[in-house]
């Protein structure tokens, strides 16, 4: 893959000062949102891989606001969801290429071929793509390369929380392994663990959230979770209920609108804070940020900066992927 070849000679880094590489354990896949564009960035903060490069796109295609990116089970693609676009994109990564797509770009809709503000796209081992549909109040199931939903979980006409048979504008659909899911809904601050066939087994109130966001979990009834709001927090709380950590920025600098926070393999908290414009690591045992890409509240579209940066993953073998499906034996 292009980031596992050595950066180019005199490659320049770009982090924020007091920025620790060794925090991080391999590369990280960005979504720059409103600069258009995917950005896989190593610890040092180099670009290694960025696309849509000039000529990428075919005549006609477009790449919009992409707010979640996250790799296949192969390692071999990335998922992006262009949400406000209205539609989900397969890329072939050593092609810089758009192989497949759901959604017509720029239509909403809830029939064949069509979402309404999908969100966290992603691929099981199977190839099959589930998705949270936003505004049609409905989670999702795509078989590979087709156009029509091959099962789905909601009732566009009803957004309220009664799952599994309604969901209150579902953000997420993050696997939990054993085939179970956490379904983060935004109206009525809900998280559920369900399952494919129609199984609830718990639903809980993330504690002191206003509008939660991406929900995962990261150990055995420990949850992840972050408050899409100003100022922002990224949590960790039990089944219970209980609060085990908060954070919401260091002195000075609050969290604004952060929207996805994954764990990574040392203890540390991942995150895209969008509306300040960076990629942060935190440090829960000190609540320090220890690595930061991008410039606090300032957006731009030069290396080492970002604009609204709305998703982030891990490069394979540390990706989201490579944490739930092989570990669990999905």
């Amino acid at each position: 893959m292009p980031w596992q070849r050595p950066p180019a000679a005199g490659a320049t880094r770009h982090l924020a000062p007091g920025s620790d590489p060794s925090v991080l354990p391999g590369d990280v896949l960005i979504a720059d949102k409103l600069n258009n564009q995917l950005l896989i960035v190593d610890p040092h903060g180099r670009i290694r891989w960025r696309f849509p490069r000039p000529g990428d796109l075919a005549r006609g295609e477009t790449f919009k606001i992409p707010d979640d990116a996250f790799f296949t089970p192969d390692g071999k693609h990335i998922v992006a969801t262009e949400e406000d676009d209205y539609v989900i994109r397969l890329i072939d990564i050593p092609q810089h290429r758009i192989v497949y797509q759901y959604g017509k770009p720029g239509v909403s809709g809830d029939g064949p071929n069509r979402v309404w503000n999908p969100d966290d796209a992603m691929m099981l081992p199977d190839g099959d793509l589930i998705s949270a549909d936003i505004k049609n109040q409905r989670l999702i199931m795509i078989g590979p390369g087709s156009h029509h939903l091959l099962r789905h979980w909601g009732d566009v006409n009803h957004g309220y929380h009664q799952p599994p048979r309604h969901y209150g504008a579902p953000n997420g659909m993050f696997p939990m392994g054993n085939g179970r899911f956490l379904v983060t809904e935004i109206r009525g601050d809900w998280v559920d663990a369900v399952d494919l066939h129609g199984h609830v087994f718990w639903s809980r109130h993330p504690p002191g959230m206003l509008y939660p966001s991406d929900t995962n979990q990261i150990a055995p009834d420990r949850y992840l979770t972050v408050d899409w709001s100003s100022p922002g927090q990224i949590l960790i709380f039990n089944r219970a209920g209980k609060v085990l950590w908060r954070f919401r920025g260091e002195p000075g600098q609050p969290l604004n609108h952060p929207s996805l926070a994954l764990p990574l393999p040392n203890g540390d908290i991942l995150c895209n804070d969008d509306w300040n414009d960076r990629v942060i690591v935190v440090d829960p045992h000190t609540d320090k940020i220890v690595w930061q890409y991008g410039h606090y509240g300032v957006a731009g579209n030069r290396p080492g900066y970002l604009s609204n940066p709305d998703g982030v993953d891990l490069v394979p073998p540390y990706s989201l992927a490579d944490r739930f499906w092989r570990a669990n034996g999905g």
